[in-house]
C-alpha cells in the first residue's frame, strides 16, 4: 500500500474530498435493519427465535453510495426512482436531511420503492427479505431522471452510476448517461447481467463473483484473475477495472498494468454495503485529481474501515485520515 499510496498524498485528497462535486444516478433503496438476540429455537419449526431489541432503517443502494460521499465531505447530486410510499417518502427525507438536493429524486406511483430488511442476531445476519419491483422503469420516468442527469452534469466532476438491477439502469439509460457525460469520467458500480452495456465507460468496480461469472472465468488463483482482468479490459473498453476480493483486497487492471492491493481490514463483520463505499470513494478520489492507482488505494482503506462495521456503513473524513496514518506513514 505504502508504494501505492503514501500517507501525505492520501491526506492531501482528503482535503481535496469538499471541493469535489459527484453526480450519482441508480437504484435508491431503503435498508431496514431488524436487530435482536437469539435464545431458543422455535417449538415450531427448526429456526432461531429472534427476540427484537431495536429497528434501524438506512439508506441503501445507490442511496448508499449517495450518502458515502457525502459523509466524506464532497457535493453530490442524488437521482433515481422512489415509489409514493412511507418508505420513499422516508429515503427522500432522510437525503435531504443530510443536505442533499431532492430535485432528482423522481417519485412513480405506479411502483414501489425498494426496501431490503435484514434481520441480526449476535452480529450475524440471519435471514434477508428483499420488497421490490424489477421490471425496467418506465420510459416516461425515466427520460425525468435523463433530463435531470443532462440539467446537473455541468456542474460536476465525476458521474457514478449504481447498478443494482432494480428497473433503473438499461441498455438505453446507460447509453444517454454515456452521451450525456460529454467527457467526464463515469465509474459504474455494476450487475454482471448487464455488462455489455458498459462499453466505453470510464471503470467498473465488480466484486469477484461479478468478474468471474462477466469474463467466463472461474477465477481460483493469481493466474485466472489476471485472465479475467484481461479479458473484461478488453471486452469493454474501459481504462481500468477494479476487482474487490472481499478479504483478499482488491486488483485493479489497467491498459499496460495490473496493481493488486491487500485488504487492510483487521477484522470483518459486515460487507452489507462495502461495494458502495469502494465505489463512492473510488470515483470520489478521481474527482479530487488522484489517478487510478490512488484511487483504488483510497477505495481499500474506506472499505477496510465499513468491514468492521455492523449493518450498512459510511466512512468520515476523520477515519480515513486515521487509517492512512496507521497504515501508510
Amino acid at each position: 500500500m505504502k508504494k501505492l499510496l503514501g500517507y501525505r498524498r492520501a491526506a492531501s485528497l482528503v482535503r481535496g474530498f469538499g471541493k469535489a462535486r459527484v453526480l450519482v444516478a441508480g437504484d435508491l433503496i431503503m435498508d431496514h435493519f431488524i436487530w435482536g438476540r437469539v435464545t431458543r429455537i422455535s417449538p415450531e419449526a427448526p429456526v432461531p427465535v429472534v427476540q427484537v431489541t431495536k429497528e434501524t432503517v438506512l439508506l441503501g443502494g445507490s442511496a448508499n453510495v449517495v450518502n458515502n460521499i457525502s459523509c466524506l465531505g464532497a457535493k453530490v447530486y442524488a437521482t433515481g426512482v422512489i415509489g409514493n410510499d412511507r418508505d420513499g417518502r422516508k429515503l427522500k427525507s432522510m437525503l435531504v436531511k443530510k443536505g442533499i438536493e431532492s430535485d432528482g429524486i423522481i417519485v412513480d406511483r405506479r411502483r414501489q420503492t425498494t426496501v431490503k430488511t435484514r434481520v441480526i442476531a449476535h452480529h450475524q445476519q440471519v435471514v434477508r427479505f428483499d420488497r421490490e419491483e424489477k421490471d425496467r422503469i418506465a420510459k416516461a420516468v425515466a427520460e425525468k431522471v435523463l433530463r435531470y442527469i443532462e440539467k446537473t452534469v455541468k456542474r460536476v466532476d465525476v458521474i457514478v452510476v449504481s447498478d443494482y438491477a432494480k428497473g433503473m439502469v438499461t441498455e438505453e439509460f446507460a447509453n444517454e448517461v454515456r452521451r450525456l457525460a460529454k467527457g467526464r469520467p463515469v465509474i459504474v458500480d455494476p450487475k454482471v447481467e448487464h455488462f455489455s452495456w458498459y462499453k466505453g465507460f470510464t471503470a467498473i468496480t465488480p466484486n469477484n463473483l461479478e468478474a468471474s461469472r462477466a469474463s467466463g472465468v472461474d477465477i481460483k488463483d493469481d493466474a485466472s484473475l489476471r485472465k479475467a482482468g484481461r479479458i473484461l479490459l478488453s471486452k469493454l473498453g474501459c481504462e481500468a477495472i477494479l476487482i474487490t476480493k472481499g478479504e483478499h483486497g482488491m486488483s485493479l487492471f489497467e491498459e499496460g498494468s495490473e496493481t493488486h492491493i491487500p485488504t487492510v481490514a483487521r477484522e470483518v463483520f459486515d460487507v452489507s454495503g462495502a461495494g458502495d463505499t469502494v465505489v463512492g470513494t473510488f470515483a470520489l478520489s478521481v474527482a479530487a485529481g488522484a489517478d487510478f492507482k490512488e484511487a483504488a488505494g483510497m477505495s481499500n482503506l474506506a472499505a477496510g474501515i465499513v468491514v468492521e462495521k455492523i449493518g450498512t456503513a459510511v466512512v468520515t473524513p476523520d477515519e480515513l485520515i486515521k487509517a492512512a496514518a496507521r497504515l501508510l506513514r
